[in-house]
């Protein structure tokens, strides 16, 4: 197996990821399905071994083999980066590789609504980009975080595990630290930060009580904090902060959470009519109400905030599928699949948005 002709065919074939898993042939994801590249026989365990050692660093290779599993990026022939996860299965090595393209895109590219790009005029705060793995929460960030980027001078501080997009410095400084070969840990890298005289902090993965509690503690001393979790919906975004704290904070965590909460953009990446993905969303902006609903405990009361609340910017994800249905950009069937109020996106699909 020849690694390195596998990334070059995932990058021609525009696909988002490649897989290496032994008993199947090399496998990429075009517009979220799984297909065989063509003209590759079955992985075996020693072919994929192999072709990982093409790749890996002598250091990657130690710490694979005593982790069972690493994560990296990796840049190739100056035409793309992937984030790689090389890890073991049934006791043979396997690996997954993300491709990334080395241009940021432009936020009004990638197809979000006008919402998004006013989180760039924000000085502090917290912005939350939410959704299940794989629908393009990190492009998303790297549109905004470059869109700053490019309109006011300020340090941005990123830190992810590893670096996904490469900023180029324009206006703003810009610092990315990646776990491991920057950092030892995500705790050190969020304590530090706020020595190091940030403007703008993004949070590669807010994944535990430890990374969430300082990514709040530093959007609360007045910085702009962006990162991102694996939750669907903003309402889920509010319950899974508020319950990796210990019940006896629960309290002092919706005040504060209330305090700083500026937006959850949620959002999935959906097959397009014409082919390709488009992004549905959903918006939730730290209005009065919305405030008021996370201090008091009721998040079950955010939904129908958002419904009622489209004049300010925010949005259900009913009514996102609900307008590409209308402009024909999706089928309804597609929709139907991703929603998670049929009744609701019925309604509006046959009335007026």
């Amino acid at each position: 197996m020849d690694a390195k002709n596998l990334l070059e065919q995932t990058i021609d074939l525009k696909a988002s990821d490649l897989h290496l898993v032994a008993g199947v042939p090399p496998m990429v994801r075009l517009d979220g399905d799984l297909k065989s590249i063509a003209d590759n026989a079955i992985l075996t365990p020693d072919i994929i071994n192999e072709g990982l050692k093409q790749i890996l660093t002598k250091d990657q290779l130690e710490r694979f083999s005593v982790n069972k599993e690493i994560d990296f990026s990796l840049s190739f022939n100056e035409k793309a980066r992937f984030r790689v996860n090389a890890y073991t299965q049934k006791g043979s090595m396997a690996a997954s590789f993300r491709r990334i393209p080395l241009e940021i895109p432009e936020i009004d590219s990638l197809g979000l609504p006008p919402i998004a790009k006013s989180f760039t005029d924000l000085r502090q705060g917290l912005v939350l980009v939410t959704g299940p793995t794989g629908h393009g929460k990190s492009t998303t960030l790297a549109a905004i975080i470059n869109e700053i980027n490019k309109n006011r001078a300020s340090h941005i501080v990123t830190i992810e595990d590893p670096i996904e997009f490469v900023f180029r410095p324009i206006k703003s400084i810009i610092s990315q630290r990646e776990m491991r070969s920057d950092t030892h840990s995500w705790q050190v890298a969020l304590r530090s930060v706020l020595r190091e005289d940030p403007d703008v902090v993004l949070v590669g993965e807010m994944r535990d009580f430890e990374t969430i509690s300082a990514a709040m503690t530093i959007a609360e001393t007045g910085h702009l904090v962006f990162g991102t979790l694996h939750t669907n919906s903003a309402s889920q975004t509010v319950d899974r902060i508020v319950d990796v704290f210990p019940e006896n904070q629960q309290n002092q965590i919706r005040l504060q959470l209330s305090s700083i909460l500026e937006a959850v953009f949620s959002q999935r990446l959906i097959k397009a009519s014409a082919g390709g993905r488009l992004v549905a969303h959903e918006v939730m902006l730290g209005t009065t109400a919305i405030k008021t609903a996370i201090r008091e405990g009721k998040s079950h009361q955010i939904d129908s905030i958002i419904q009622t609340s489209l004049e300010a910017g925010m949005s259900t994800l009913e009514h996102s599928l609900a307008s590409l249905v209308k402009t024909n950009k999706i089928t309804i069937e597609t929709a139907q699949e991703w929603t998670v109020r049929p009744d609701e996106l019925n309604r509006l699909i046959k009335g007026s948005l």
